[in-house]
């Protein structure tokens, strides 16, 4: 079964391989406090900053996971209230999980709309600011370009950006914003369970400043562990083993993300040709690279699903309010041009 699932999707090929590899040397049982890992550790870190352009003075810390970051996020580096702006259901997850646990207010907007910072008013230089750069649920993304507009305009408060199914797959513009996270499983082609969190100076400085310690993921643990290359928790080595695989053997960003450019513009074509299928938003500035959602009727998109499954081919389900009227197909850097070609002969008659 190819799987085009947008997370979590088709790993690398090689990754049995890799974990074969880490019980030959003993990293299925490395201790977290010891040299091996520290080494580890070090090493992918190292790796993120070269093949991901991260700037040497942000900091990059292991998690569980995208959604343990906001937990973090809104515990650690919240002095006042956080401001989410989103258009789709994953932007909305993060802002109810956020007002559980401290003053938030949702900015929506709609799924055409090109997000306007000069929309967002009476913001304090301790609030924060949270942007949901790739929306899984309905393939729609926030640019570089109105990242960096964002930061002009608020050149004193914090920005958060949720980058997890773009993150690994396409290039982010770091300094534009002070904290971005993100989870392995879609991007880096990697199985689910370890989650990568990165931080500006000013975003380090924020949770120091606070110096909330009341958690186990605590920013301002989490730092002082890091200083030593560890973790405040037992951490998912083998995934991260499994990270620093992949990083070795990938592509630098720069490249990576002119590989998923070209498929996104073979998919764009290939579904302007299309009479029962579509692309579900219409406006090109605002589609994501990596995640495609196909609309059609819901009698269409069922036929497509089931068929699909005998082709074996997994398509990625509808999610929230378009969940009945649309699937999501993963154009992310593991996927071979093969399997992509098998993909489209498929729906080439619809």
């Amino acid at each position: 079964m190819i799987s085009f699932y947008p997370g979590p999707s088709r790993i690398h090929d090689e990754i049995p391989e890799y974990v074969m590899d880490a019980a030959r040397e003993g990293i299925l049982s490395a201790n977290h406090r010891s040299e091996a890992f520290v080494q580890l550790s070090r090493k992918t870190i190292g790796l993120l900053h070269q093949k991901l352009k991260v700037p040497k003075g942000y900091t990059i810390f292991f998690t569980s996971s995208a959604t343990e970051c906001w937990e973090i996020i809104a515990q650690s580096v919240t002095k006042g209230k956080s401001y989410h702006l989103y258009n789709g259901a994953f932007g909305q997850k993060w802002f109810d999980y956020t007002q559980r646990l401290r003053p938030a207010e949702a900015i929506p907007f709609d799924l055409e709309d090109v997000l306007d910072p000069s929309t967002l008013s009476n913001v304090d230089d301790d609030d924060l600011i949270c942007i949901t750069q790739n929306e899984t649920s309905n393939g729609t993304q926030v640019s570089n370009a109105v990242v960096r507009k964002m930061r002009k305009h608020f050149p004193d408060t914090l920005i958060a950006v949720d980058a997890t199914s773009s993150m690994g797959g396409i290039r982010l513009e770091i300094t534009a914003a002070d904290i971005w996270f993100a989870s392995v499983q879609k991007c880096f082609g990697l199985p689910a369970g370890l989650g990568l969190l990165i931080c500006s100076p000013r975003a380090i400085a924020k949770a120091n400043d606070i110096g909330e310690k009341a958690h186990y993921n605590s920013l301002t643990f989490m730092i002082e562990m890091m200083n030593k290359w560890q973790t405040s928790f037992t951490p998912n080595v083998m995934a991260i083993y499994l990270l620093m695989r992949v990083l070795e053997d990938s592509d630098h960003i720069d490249k990576v993300h002119r590989k998923v450019s070209v498929r996104y513009e073979l998919w764009l074509r290939f579904l302007a040709k299309r009479k029962a299928i579509r692309h579900l938003v219409d406006k090109n500035s605002v589609r994501s690279f990596t995640v495609l959602p196909i609309t059609a009727t819901p009698e269409v998109i069922q036929q497509i699903k089931t068929a699909a499954v005998k082709k074996g081919l997994l398509l990625g389900e509808g999610y929230g309010n378009w969940k009945s009227k649309t699937f999501r197909i993963a154009n992310f850097p593991a996927l071979k041009k093969k399997e992509i070609k098998k993909l489209m002969k498929f729906l080439e008659k619809y």
